[in-house]
């Protein structure tokens, strides 16, 4: 361990303070004070950030629980009663509470770890005042090194009706299934929440921008997805953007398609078009802090901003946004900074990533596109 704590600046209130408890915020704290520093923690929501309450955990158990209605049906090739289920016989309601539940067992579990690790919690929103300061609640905190580790948020668009949207943190909270769903994206979240809500019994339309789902991967997975999601019962829009929802009488929504004379009457519109930094009163402007236009923490290739003894990890600095990247983007600067480690870069070219969509896809690595720029198109094989 690090004699950290024997050589603490008795001036500084902590030696780490560290703004925001998602996965790479409470990664970092945790391993700083295992190494002997002292450390605080403020967040003004519930710990896990992002990944335990509105991300990873919940989704996968939305994921878990849409499967089931499929899996009932097919059981019968397996000798088993037949069941077939729809819309109907799913009790939304238990769901919820049930899922609910289990997010705050995670959260009570992450404020047990923190604490059994000496990392002192401070519930509230935190801003900078200077380069060694922290406000929470009205009272300053000095430390010697600040992390920023505050995550991100759902883009909402800038169209008329955008009040009666839902972003993916809403569809975690719904009080009961809808019938029929709009979603507008064609990434991650958008094609992993169709698959979801298909899954339920629900009538699915995709709406995308452009000319296919996940712009990022492989076109041979592209086209295979796709073809699979369309033989699920999802139906898709290209090439098309909404302008306009309206709330009618009886409660439903009436979508008005941007240049064009169509509308789509639905039971819920959700927007699934990308998160943002969380950068907003946090106070970066205020010391100088630089960030770009989205927000998004200029930092290094070892999460070092351009004042030196602040740092900011995961989702807030639009690298990889990804619950392991940010964790281990935390670890390894708690270990450079308590631990005399040499400084450590993530290798993001290696990081695999996961759609949780029906059927489920992955990958590693380069596509054959990235292989065939990079290799020549005899400098790579594909089985």
């Amino acid at each position: 361990m690090s004699k950290t704590s024997e050589k603490t600046d008795s001036k500084y209130d902590y030696d780490y303070f560290v703004i925001g408890g998602g996965s790479g915020g409470v990664r970092s704290s945790r391993i700083a004070a295992q190494h002997g520093a002292r450390v605080a923690l403020a967040e003004d929501k519930k710990l896990g950030g992002t990944c335990v309450n509105v991300g990873c955990v919940p989704k996968k158990l939305f994921c878990y629980a849409s499967h089931y209605r499929e899996l009932f049906h097919d059981a019968h090739g397996y000798g088993w009663p037949k069941i077939d289920m729809n819309y109907n016989d799913h009790n939304w309601k238990q769901f919820i509470e049930n899922k609910n539940a289990e997010i705050q067992r995670l959260n009570n579990a992450y404020e047990k770890t923190q604490k059994d690790n000496n990392v002192e919690i401070i519930k509230g929103h935190a801003t900078l005042k200077d380069q060694h300061t922290v406000v929470v609640n009205n009272k300053e905190y000095k430390s010697k090194y600040i992390l920023l580790a505050v995550g991100g948020y759902p883009v909402v668009p800038k169209i008329e009706g955008r009040e009666h949207i839902i972003t993916s943190d809403d569809a975690f909270f719904l009080e009961k299934l809808p019938k029929n769903i709009i979603i507008v994206g064609g990434g991650y979240i958008a094609t992993e929440f169709a698959c979801i809500f298909n899954g339920f019994g629900c009538n699915v339309t995709l709406i995308l921008r452009g000319k296919t789902i996940l712009r990022s991967f492989d076109e041979d997975i592209q086209a295979k997805l796709t073809e699979e999601l369309k033989k699920n019962g999802i139906h898709f829009r290209y090439e098309t953007e909404v302008e306009h929802v309206a709330k009618l009488s009886d409660g439903s929504y009436r979508v008005r398609i941007k240049n064009d004379t169509t509308t789509i009457n639905t039971n819920l519109v959700m927007f699934a078009i990308g998160r943002q930094p969380n950068t907003q009163n946090i106070g970066l402007d205020k010391i100088g802090i630089k960030f770009d236009q989205k927000g998004i923490i200029e930092v290094d290739d070892y999460s070092q901003t351009n004042i030196s003894n602040i740092y900011a990890v995961g989702d807030c600095t639009g690298r990889k946004a990804l619950t392991p990247v940010a964790i281990q983007e935390g670890h390894y600067l708690a270990n450079m900074l308590f631990n005399n480690e040499q400084p450590r870069k993530v290798d993001y070219g290696t990081v695999g990533t996961t759609v949780f969509s029906e059927p489920a896809i992955g990958t590693c690595g380069l596509t054959e596109q990235e292989a065939r720029e990079k290799y020549g198109p005899d400098g790579y094989d594909v089985y």
